[in-house]
């Protein structure tokens, strides 16, 4: 059963839909303040702190969001909204693969390990773990995100990503073993 809050929120979700599909712009701005943060957040862990990126993906989500309206009430609106953002940031990764990126081809490392440290000692464990938790496979990384920046349940999280709550419990398992694979010389260093 959904929070009450939730229901809530999606049924002024829905209002302000109806009232975009009619035009109204002050529907428009209200839709947009009232998720553009959720949606970046989204982005910007996907893109491991990427805050172009995610700008660009929450611009691609809102216009696509206005100029389509195609809504179609079989889940919540939050719930569909999430999986707008998602199926962007999915769709900017491949847009993105055809432009090489010159460090990784050259064999450059963006940052050692002791680089990683001294990120730490300033005070950006964050950032750490973004890039981290960016570098998981799209199966593992989208779970995560959804769990632990959005808060979502599993139950949330399998309607957002079409899969079973089994599925979820299983990728968010195998995510945070490759995040531990990915974060050790934080652990060693705390």
């Amino acid at each position: 059963m959904e929070p009450l809050a939730s229901m809530t929120e999606d049924r002024k979700t829905s209002d302000l839909l109806a009232k975009c599909r009619n035009g109204d712009r002050d529907a428009i701005r209200d839709l947009y303040v009232e998720h553009q943060r959720r949606v970046y957040s989204i982005a910007l862990n996907f893109f491991g702190g990427d805050a172009d990126r995610a700008a660009d993906v929450t611009q691609q989500v809102f216009l696509k969001l206005v100029v389509k309206m195609d809504f179609r009430g079989e889940a919540a609106v939050t719930t569909w909204l999430y999986r707008l953002t998602v199926n962007a940031c999915i769709d900017e990764t491949r847009r993105s693969r055809r432009f090489l990126n010159f460090d990784e081809w050259m064999g450059l490392k963006a940052a050692s390990e002791s680089d990683a440290v001294d990120t730490i000692e300033d005070g950006e464990l964050a950032r750490c773990v973004q890039k981290a938790v960016a570098k998981l496979k799209l199966k593992y990384r989208l779970p995560v995100i959804l769990r632990y920046v959005e808060g979502l349940s599993y139950r949330e999280i399998s309607k957002v990503l079409g899969c079973s709550e089994g599925t979820v419990a299983s990728r968010l398992n195998r995510g945070h073993a490759k995040l531990a694979g990915l974060l050790t010389n934080l652990r060693d260093r705390a």
